[in-house]
């Protein structure tokens, strides 16, 4: 029978930060048979699609950015959504990437052809197919806005505005606003918005820890010495990085060592009784923007304005449960119905590991294995984050148990090694499928789970009250690999290549 040869050697679906970076790791490997598939009409993925009011970093631009790509000219320590938008087109353009992006091309199918040994991807709104011998998902870590369970928001006749689609032809200034959500979205955009509006209803069901932001703008000569002397501003990174990662992974990881532990009951105690009690008088509204739960439990946030724009007489902090939206404005549970000219919805996102994701996209892969059944039946699992069994030739940037690091970069780098080390040792044997073994997925996944039995989020009821994304409806926590990024480098360069099964 002859073989069939694949319409590309790779296939990456996506062209955010994911997919930029793995473009570039495969340019770097010398593999030039790729092409990207892209749902939108640019690259940038969350960057392209959040422009809402204020968006930016939430951790310094100085570790926001690949390794081997440094901006010397980040102006100032938490960049602006546009400014890192321009970073994305800088890292395609100056890697050749844009010419093997497909733009307009949504992949809604993926399907395993054993016979062929190839995947199958139906793509754009004709369902044009495309081959690929290997498909890496580069989807990213919050892939489509929640579905709003809320009765009555289509009945709702006002506007309607989402976090990550804005409309910027809809003036907000002179309105009634009401937004619905008070995630790491809303902590920037309610500042933002509070300034021009006539009123604002924030709509809070679970209040979210907001530390000070140290947000100086970086002096000219610093620039300068960037662009002169890189390996000062490698050094700068290195640092910044570090910190991200002491920030989000450490002290969560690492909880139950008395240090840590100490170290984070601390700085929550700093936060609540210095930062909160400064940025609040009015000790019952201090009480509701307060979190009950323990600082770490969902992703904190920086802003040196959120909390006290709710001591502005326009705003209104309400938590009492929405019963309904309604033609006019939002209904709560006790009765009372504020009418309000405008509706904004920043409910968050299904994270990367949603069933909900491929339902709507489906994942078939060998002897009848279905990703969205998988992740909603069992228990999540993954090979070092990047591999699952039953899809051959099949790669994650970021699968479960897979967030690497303090920031995005990393986990992109540490990834694409990963998947770059299997592509050329299947090319060095003259392999046409390689798929990860049951024995290393169980072994690796259950490394990480009884790491993260010692973690923060395992400690009692301190995470009871965060209702946060980290925890899926297994009660499990696969958001987060349990190493540090040096830990998790190594893993990605040296793993045994017979965890996986060549042929």
């Amino acid at each position: 029978m002859a073989v069939e040869p694949p319409d590309h050697e790779v296939a990456v679906i996506g062209a955010g930060l994911s997919g930029i970076g793995m473009g570039i790791a495969l340019r770097q490997a010398g593999i030039e048979d790729f092409v990207i598939l892209e749902r939108a009409g640019d690259v940038g993925g969350t960057w392209r699609d959040n422009t809402y009011p204020g968006i930016g970093v939430d951790i310094p631009a100085q570790a926001y950015q690949f390794s081997y790509e440094l901006k010397p000219d980040w102006s100032r320590v938490f960049a602006k959504g546009d400014e890192v938008k321009a970073y994305v087109d800088q890292c395609t353009d100056a890697y050749g990437i844009r010419p093997f992006v497909r733009f307009r091309s949504e992949v809604t199918e993926r399907a395993w052809d054993e016979d062929a040994r190839l995947w199958r991807l139906r793509v754009g709104d004709d369902g044009r197919a495309v081959t690929a011998r290997y498909v890496v998902s580069a989807i990213g870590a919050f892939v489509d806005p929640k579905p709003v369970d809320i009765p009555g928001v289509a009945d709702f006749g006002g506007k309607v505005l989402q976090s990550a689609r804005w409309d910027h032809t809809y003036d907000l200034a002179g309105k009634r606003v009401a937004i619905i959500g008070t995630g790491a979205s809303a902590v920037q955009i309610i500042p933002e918005i509070a300034r021009t509006v006539a009123r604002l209803d924030v709509y809070q069901r679970t209040p979210i820890w907001v530390a000070p932001k140290l947000d100086p703008r970086t002096p000219r000569v610093l620039q300068e010495l960037f662009r002169r002397v890189p390996s000062v501003q490698n050094a700068v990174r290195a640092a910044s990085t570090s910190g991200a990662e002491h920030s989000l992974i450490t002290g969560v990881v690492r909880y139950q060592q008395r240090p840590v532990r100490w170290t984070v009951e601390g700085l929550t105690w700093l936060l609540r009784k210095v930062w909160y009690r400064r940025q609040v008088r009015d000790p019952e509204l201090r009480r509701r923007l307060t979190p009950t739960y323990a600082l770490g439990c969902k992703r904190p946030a920086v802003s040196n304005t959120y909390l006290r724009t709710f001591t502005r007489d326009h705003v209104e902090l309400v938590t009492d449960p929405i019963a309904r939206i309604t033609a006019t404005g939002v209904r709560t549970a006790d009765g009372t119905e504020r009418q309000v000219d405008a509706l904004i919805l920043a409910t968050g996102f299904r994270t990367a590991n949603d069933p909900e994701n491929f339902r709507r996209t489906p994942v078939r892969g060998r002897d009848g294995f279905d990703l969205a059944t998988s992740y909603d039946e069992q228990r999540l699992r993954s090979y070092e984050g990047i591999s699952l069994p039953g899809l051959p030739n099949h790669f994650m940037i970021f699968g479960p148990y897979g967030w690497t690091g303090g920031t995005w970069h990393t986990l992109v780098e540490t990834a694409s090694a990963h998947i770059i080390r299997v592509i050329q040792e299947a090319a060095r044997r003259g392999a046409r499928t390689v798929e990860v073994k049951e024995e290393p997925t169980d072994r690796w996944t259950a490394f990480a789970v009884d790491r993260l039995t010692h973690s923060l989020w395992r400690t009692g009821a301190v995470c009871a009250t965060a209702n946060s994304y980290y925890f899926d409806k297994h009660g499990d926590t696969p958001f987060l690999r349990p190493t540090s990024t040096k830990e998790a480098w190594t893993a990605h360069t040296t793993f045994p290549l017979e965890d996986y099964a060549f042929s």
